[in-house]
């Protein structure tokens, strides 16, 4: 088993394309080639993705991360955060954001877990009228 963590490439575009299926294909390019896309990925097999966005141009925000559930709770997700931590340090950028519905207690533990604090949230903006709320870490 080795695992690699890397910004995603053209190559990855097919992966990509099925794994995400959130955000139409013109972006999901756009974001492969300029670094907005970071995979997980087991010899050849995408265990872990990160999509990140930027909130007014400016704020960077994970807009979606997603592990295989054959490894979840090994760290996975912290190694991805910690990536795109890393190139956004080196970047000269000082905090990011993420988001959790409100009904989703498993992904806030994780979030209040790698560090970030909650900062807001927007009542019924989801499916169902399901608030999301919003956290903040300082890198």
């Amino acid at each position: 088993m080795s695992i690699t963590i890397r910004f995603g490439s053209q190559l990855d575009s097919s992966d990509v394309f099925t794994g995400d299926q959130h955000v139409p294909e013109h972006i999901l390019n756009w974001k492969l080639k300029n670094q907005e896309i970071i995979l997980a990925k087991d010899d050849e097999d995408l265990i872990g993705y990160l999509r990140l966005e930027y909130l007014w141009s400016k704020y960077p925000y994970i807009g979606l991360i997603m592990v295989h559930p054959d490894y979840r709770g090994k760290g996975l997700g912290k190694r991805l955060l910690k990536y795109v931590e890393e190139h956004l340090k080196s970047k000269g950028l000082k905090t990011i954001y993420s988001s959790s519905q409100v009904n989703e207690a498993d992904p806030q533990e994780w979030h209040r877990k790698m560090g970030f604090k909650e900062c807001g949230i927007i009542n019924g903006i989801n499916e169902g009228k399901i608030g999301e709320v919003f956290f903040v870490k300082e890198l």
